[in-house]
This record gives structure tokens, sequence and C-alpha cells, in this order.
């Protein structure tokens, strides 16, 4: 029977609890075929869902493109989709039901638009001069990977714990989805033009508890620094880069809570669409890597996930019934009271048992990202922040050995490399544009002014907001960049 979630008596074996958000990708698109050669049935007889192979959606002419296996040796295949999909809130509906309207109130989404919508979306980035794989086409968002290709994740998901049931917090983009991440609500905002929030979050929650934390970049300050009120006036200790966070696994001084964020530059390994997700791969290696060599590795739980589905293809219908965090109203009429989209979610320990599939019951509240919070709250004595977090189910139980493992599920594993700078190499992605930003913010001297001799500020392709109407998309932006915003469906 497939493992429930719940407090566990496990967790009080913990004193690491480390997360590695990634960005934007479904759960399907990065493990739907994981145990697909086994009838999606773990080696420990749980039942998993993943893909069969039947799953389909109708294109515009309503001819059904059927799922199909990313292999290694399809053509650009680290860099799939291709494209960058619509991931904001209009067309994430889109996706879910064949339209950007909100639906009817606990009306099961179809799963059926994910074809027209990136058709819709290729044809104006197309237009634009967007960069993307040459000859990419609308049926690409139906292309998923195999274990093959992903050697990674899929070892790491078939060694310890992968979360089929494990969902977005709001059917939306990357900032609001990485609030709930850390503060258990988004305020109400349902797009990135909001980039800080007011509320409280875990880092100030666990300095209050006297609990330790640190948050790190990859090469360059954390964006999540500049988030939340609490951390960003926290002590400069609570920071660092990935090069300090495996010289802390290594010396066994890691805190009690470490928040990972990934390189947001166009050729960075945030596995962000159409970004190379070979290089995500990599950094997932090297994060594991440095927790299952370190001295504090038997008392670690490492969580893996996405921010959010980033428009790829799920067949999963994300559920009603979330608890609204707090009173404050949500942009575009949203009531907070559903989920956003299945994304993939490891559970890492060596007190997980090998292919465990994790999930609640059926008619309990899924988890999604405030599992996290609900999870550190529980195993350090820490009050809720919001009622959404307060309704979250933690998942301590997963920890069900008594005595570490010693074996290392990435023996004889080979990180893939994709050969390939991709599309979008020299373009200034968006949240690299949004972490410049607030960098400058936040920091006391400010920033020299552009002169004529610095040229034209860059061109930032931004996914997540679509043109407001049948034309090209405005530019959005600042003197230091400019933001092409692509994912508002017309009105």
């Amino acid at each position: 029977m497939t493992t429930s979630a719940g407090a566990g008596t496990g967790l009080a074996g913990i004193d690491h609890i480390v997360v590695l958000m990634l960005e934007n990708r479904s759960f399907d698109h990065m493990l739907g075929y994981l145990y697909a050669d086994a009838g999606n049935v773990s080696p420990s007889g749980q039942p998993f869902e993943g893909l069969t192979g039947n799953e389909s959606n109708p294109d515009a002419s309503g001819n059904p493109v059927s799922v199909y296996q990313i292999t290694p040796s399809t053509p650009n295949a680290y860099f799939m989709p291709g494209a960058d999909p619509g991931e904001g809130y209009k067309a994430t509906n889109d996706q879910l039901w064949g339209s950007d309207a909100a639906p009817a109130s606990g009306a099961q989404a179809t799963m059926r638009g994910f074809v027209k919508d990136f058709a819709y979306t290729i044809n104006w980035e197309t237009n634009d001069k967007w960069t993307i794989v040459a000859g990419t086409t609308a049926d690409w968002i139906m292309g998923c990977f195999t274990p093959q290709t992903l050697p990674v994740l899929s070892a790491l998901a078939k060694g310890y714990a992968v979360c089929d049931h494990w969902f977005a917090s709001a059917p939306t983009e990357t900032l609001p989805n990485r609030a709930f991440a850390l503060a258990g609500t988004s305020q109400g905002h349902m797009d990135d033009q909001t980039k800080t929030y007011t509320c409280p979050s875990i880092f100030g929650a666990l300095t209050s508890a006297g609990v330790s934390w640190r948050v790190f970049g990859y090469t360059s300050q954390p964006l999540t620094k500049a988030d939340f009120p609490d951390i960003t006036s926290a002590d400069p200790s609570h920071f660092g880069l990935f090069k300090d966070f495996t010289a802390a696994a290594a010396a066994g001084t890691l805190p009690a809570f470490t928040f990972l964020e990934p390189s947001w530059s166009s050729t960075g390994n945030s596995q962000h669409p159409n970004y190379d997700v070979a290089l995500g791969e990599q950094l997932i290696h090297d994060t594991y890597e440095a927790l299952r060599s370190g001295p504090g590795w038997g008392q670690t739980l490492f969580v893996l996930t996405y921010d959010e589905h980033g428009g790829c293809y799920d067949h999963v219908p994300p559920p009603w019934g979330a608890t609204p965090p707090d009173n404050t109203a949500g942009e575009f009429g949203f009531g907070f009271d559903r989920f956003g989209v299945r994304v993939p979610t490891l559970l890492i320990s060596p007190l997980i048992a090998p292919g465990t599939v994790y999930r609640v019951p059926a008619g309990s509240t899924p988890l999604d990202h405030t599992s996290v919070l609900k999870t550190i709250e529980q195993r350090w004595n820490v009050p809720p922040l919001t009622a959404r977090d307060a309704a979250a189910p933690g998942f301590g139980d997963v920890l069900t050995l008594t005595a570490p493992r010693t074996d290392d599920v990435l023996a004889g594993v080979t990180v893939p490399v994709s050969g390939s700078a991709g599309p979008s190499a020299g373009q200034v992605s968006h949240l690299e544009a949004i972490s410049e930003e607030l960098v400058a913010r936040y920091t006391p001297s400010p920033r020299p002014a552009a002169t004529p001799a610095d040229g034209p500020p860059p061109v930032v392709q931004d996914p997540d907001q679509r043109p407001a109407g049948p034309a090209a998309p405005r530019a959005v932006g600042t003197a230091a960049a400019i933001v092409q915003d692509p994912d508002q469906l017309p009105a």
C-alpha cells in the first residue's frame, strides 16, 4: 500500500532538512515514465500514478496528439519542450480547462488544453523572434523524459521516495509558489509582477524559535534574501553560495534548515524551459553527493522539488479543497481554494526505504509546498505561519528505517551532458533580471547610471505574462532591462 503522510516518529532523528527547489517542470514531463516498464508499480509493490502511453491532447483541429518519450537520442532532448510554455494563471487555466476563464467551483480539470495553448505560445514567440529550438512544434509539449534520459533524478526517485501526488501551491508561476513554500502565502498575488512580500517567513519563525537556518545561492547572492522582511534584515552569516554549502556539508556544520537556489542564468542549472536540463541533473547529483558524503547524512532529509509546472504536460487534475492562507483577496478573483499542477518531488534520506511511493490517503489534503513548512514546524515545534501550512500534511512518517542505509543509489550513474549551450545562451533570464533588480534595491550604494556607451538595455525573456491581446507581447521593464512577459492570455 502506498505510504501515507503524517507527523511520523522518524522525524525526531532528523537534524537537517535541506530543500532544493528547481524550476517549471511537471511530474509527467520529468518522471511520468519512471515505472512504466513495471506497469506503474514500484519494486515494493506500491502503485505509482505515472503514464501508460495512452494519454493525449487534441490539437487545434481536434486530432489527438499522444504523449511520447524523450530519449537520450531525441534531437535537442535536454532543451525540450523547445520553447517556453505559458505558465501564468490564465495560461494554466487554458491548459487545464481549455479556456483562460476561471472554472466553475469544483469542476475537475480535463487536462486537454496543453497542445493548443503551446501552439498559441510558439506562434507569438516565433513572430517576436524569441530564442526557441528551431523546428519546435506544439506536439513537443507532450514529450516526457524517460529514466534513461534523466538518470540522476530517476535513480534518486527509485532509490528513496517519490511523491506522485505533490502539487504546486497555486495554479500559476514562480514567485507566488516560492512564497507559499517559504511563507505559506503569496498575499493574494498570482503573478511575478510582485517580487517581494511583507509577510513573515519560515526564516523569521525559526530565528524566534532559536533554530538555525541558511540560504545558498549558486554563484551569486540568493534571490530569496530579498523576498521577506525577516530575511532581508538577517545577519550575513545566514547566506552563502553553493561552494559554501558543500563545505558546510563536508564539515558537518549545516543548519537545521537549508534552502538552495539554482543558477538563474539562461545557461544555468535551474531547468527552466528551454534551458539545459542536463545541467540540472549535475546540480542534483552534486547536492546529493555533498550531503551523502558528509558526517550529518544519517540525520538528513533532502527534499528535491520544483516550484510549478511551467506549462509542461501532466495528466492528473489538480485537486480542489485547498485552504486559503489568509483573508487577502486574490488577483484575477482567485480564491486560493485549489492547488496548482502536479510537480516532481523526491524525499531523500538514508532513513527512507528504497522504492517508496509516498502520498496522502485519498480524500485527504494533498501534499504541496507548504508541506515542507509543516514538516519543519513539526520537527522543531514552530507555530504555523498561515492557515494553509496549518492544514497541510507533513511527511515525517516517510522515515521508516531505524538505522541509516549505507548504499549509494547513484553508484554507476553517469550524469548526462547536452553538448550545447542551448538556444537561449546570451539572453538575460527573467529570474536573473529580478535577482539583479532586487540586489540593486537592497544594496546601499547606488548603481552607476547607464551611459550611451552601454548600448541598449538587454532583452529579458520572461515566461510569466502573456500579451493582453492578439498583438505581440508588450515590453515591461526598467532602465536595466526590458522584460518580455508572455503568459497572460488574451482577454
